[in-house]
């Protein structure tokens, strides 16, 4: 079957109109030395058997979380996952490569944004959360973008220990706009307050903090915040930025208790397998004073003509799409799918089950550093209170440790030299992750292989 839509009538009218004469000489720009010639070199047409065979033979060479148990994070964690989610998600009322607009969108969907909102609002401890965004790093960089437009300030503060992907957003956001991005050196791979007021003036519209970090140690937003907001004297204060992981809200301070304006982050540990590494789910909350500067979709509550409850799409004129240009934000979609995954989620998990999470990977976590320090040559390479992702300093490289691992069937971590995390750290820096999934018998196991690798 041709697939092409276009007939050669229509093609060659086409190539006259922008003066070319065939699709040869459209692309005379490339050089030759860059373009195919003859063939591609593909396998031959296969039956459908044939093709299920080839398939199932080189997904036996696949080795991932659900093959092994997984000790692997870094902004990406191995959560547990109701199976039932698979089956409503995978539904014909939700499944679709396509993000249905205002006139397109079912009242389900729309219901089911706003519960989503409203349980991000009520995680976050904010006032609003729109219907969520791309990814954790895009989220990061709308809050910059609000900041500078509502505050009218060109400088953004970020401390270095925000996920080196979260940054490169920043750079490449920020670097088109009149705006200036300083990054904030970290004491003991956390910000002080000290570096906070130094860098601090009348000129700044942000500060931007992850915590946990990047290393997984807990920042001081409560401190953070104030120090930037007191060291304003004029015109409107900073935005506090607090960059969030969803499942550490449930058992430390949440973003709004602790002073933020915006909180930002990855949706990922909300229901969402680590599936190759994405599609993902932005969050972000604000306070009330935002609702109108927002980015993306806000979906809201209304009575229709019979007094009904319903749901539309709200303040949509920010919007690129319908603004252009002068838009505050430039995305004009969502992550719709993995928006209802996150709410089907929450809502079956419900609050006690997520702090149940959220405690089982902090103790578990804790019990398993402890452990590695025990063994001679281990130990944590950082001094700071964590959630359930830290460092550990070991006598060898950390690929190694990795790769040994690997082969005893365990999924050991990230090297903080590793290009996933842009070499951030020493290639002796392994970064371990453990969740409510890890179990003792696995613990135990990547215990005694650290053993093995230390003698």
């Amino acid at each position: 079957m041709n697939y092409t839509s276009l007939s050669p009538e229509q093609r060659n009218e086409m190539l006259g109109a922008i003066g070319v004469s065939s699709v040869d000489e459209l692309f005379d720009v490339i050089p030759s030395a860059a373009r195919l010639e003859g063939e591609l070199d593909i396998p031959p047409a296969a039956s459908e058997l044939e093709l299920q065979r080839d398939v199932a033979r080189l997904s036996g060479n696949n080795f991932g979380a659900n093959h092994a148990p997984c000790f692997i994070g870094g902004g990406a964690y191995d959560h547990f996952v109701p199976a039932f989610i698979d089956q409503i998600i995978s539904r014909g009322e939700f499944l679709t490569a396509y993000t249905p607009y205002q006139g397109e969108a079912s009242q389900g969907s729309l219901q089911a944004f706003f519960e989503f909102q409203t349980q991000i609002a009520r995680l976050t401890g904010l006032e609003i959360s729109n219907a969520s965004m791309y990814e954790g790093a895009s989220a990061t960089a709308e809050a910059a973008i609000l900041a500078l437009n509502t505050t009218g300030k060109r400088r953004v503060l970020v401390a270095d220990s925000i996920h080196p992907d979260t940054m490169q957003v920043l750079v490449t956001v920020l670097s088109e706009l009149p705006a200036e991005l300083v990054v904030l050196k970290t004491t003991g791979n956390t910000l002080t307050e000290n570096t906070v007021r130094e860098h601090a003036d009348n000129d700044v519209a942000a500060l931007i903090v992850q915590s946990p970090n990047v290393r997984g140690l807990i920042e001081d937003w409560d401190g953070l915040f104030k120090a930037v907001k007191g060291a304003s004297e004029k015109g409107k204060d900073p935005l506090a930025i607090a960059v969030f992981n969803p499942i550490a809200c449930a058992l430390l301070k949440t973003p709004g208790e602790c002073g933020a304006d915006i909180a930002a982050g990855e949706g990922q540990p909300l229901g969402i397998p680590l599936q190759l590494g994405g599609p993902y789910l932005g969050l972000f909350a604000a306070r009330k004073d935002f609702t109108r500067k927002m980015p993306g979709r806000l979906v809201g509550q209304t009575l229709d003509n019979e007094g009904r409850r319903t749901f539309c799409l709200s303040l949509q004129t920010r919007e690129q799409h319908i603004r252009g240009e002068k838009a505050t934000s430039n995305i004009c979609t969502n992550q719709g799918l993995l928006a209802l995954r996150a709410t089907m989620f929450m809502t079956a998990i419900g609050p006690a089950g997520i702090r149940e999470m959220a405690e089982q990977s902090w103790h578990k976590a804790h019990e398993l550093a402890n452990r590695i320090e025990a063994i001679d040559g281990f130990s944590r390479a950082d001094d700071g209170h964590f959630f359930h992702e830290f460092v550990i300093a070991c006598p060898v490289p950390a690929q190694r440790i990795i790769d040994t691992a690997r082969d005893a069937g365990i999924l050991a971590g990230l090297s903080m030299s590793s290009d996933k995390l842009n070499r951030i750290g020493t290639e002796n820096e392994l970064l371990v992750a453990v969740t409510e999934k890890r179990t003792k018998q696995e613990m135990d196991a990547f215990i005694e292989c650290l053993k093995g690798i230390a003698t």
